[in-house]
C-alpha cells in the first residue's frame, strides 16, 4: 500500500546544489525538507513568523535521513510530507521522489517540537492544525 501524504511540493535541482561528483550535496536535502515543511505550515494556516511573534518557536529536535538514489542537476522531484503528533513532538515523515520515474531518493524523519515563551510545551495552535490534517487523511 502506498504511503498516505498530507502535502507535496515540486522542485528542480539547480546546478549550484551539486558537488564535484555531480550529485546533490547531502546537506542540500535538508533545505528541500525545511522549505517543504514551511510551505506546508502556510498551506494549513500556520505562519512560521507569526508563531514566533506569539512566543511559539517551532524547532527541529532530530533528523534521520536515509539517502537512496542521488539527484542530479536539472532533475525534477517532489517532496512528499506526512505529519504525526506524539505528545510534545510533531513528527514529519518526508520522502523525496524523482518525478521522471517516481524513484525514491531520500526517506526522512524530522522530529520537531515547540518552545513556548522559552519552555518546552505543546502549542495548541499547532496541535489543532495538525490534528485536522491527520483527521482529513484518515477519512
Amino acid at each position: 500500500m502506498p504511503e498516505a501524504y498530507d502535502y507535496e511540493l515540486e522542485f528542480k535541482v539547480r546546478d549550484y546544489e551539486c558537488d564535484l561528483q555531480g550529485v546533490v550535496n547531502n546537506s542540500v536535502y535538508q533545505n528541500y525538507l525545511e522549505h517543504t515543511r514551511h510551505e506546508f505550515l502556510e498551506d494549513i494556516g500556520l505562519n512560521f513568523a507569526e508563531l514566533f511573534e506569539k512566543g511559539i518557536m517551532a524547532v527541529v529536535a532530530r533528523i534521520d535521513l536515509a539517502y537512496k538514489t542521488p539527484l542530479r542537476s536539472s532533475d525534477k522531484f517532489v517532496v512528499r510530507t506526512r505529519v504525526e503528533v506524539q505528545g510534545v513532538k510533531y513528527i514529519f515523515y518526508q520522502d523525496i521522489y524523482r518525478l521522471v520515474d517516481d524513484k525514491i531518493c531520500l526517506k526522512g524523519v524530522v522530529t520537531t517540537t515547540s518552545i513556548i515563551n522559552g519552555r518546552l510545551g505543546v502549542s495548541e495552535e499547532i496541535k489543532t492544525a495538525f490534528e485536522a490534517v491527520i483527521a482529513k487523511r484518515q477519512n
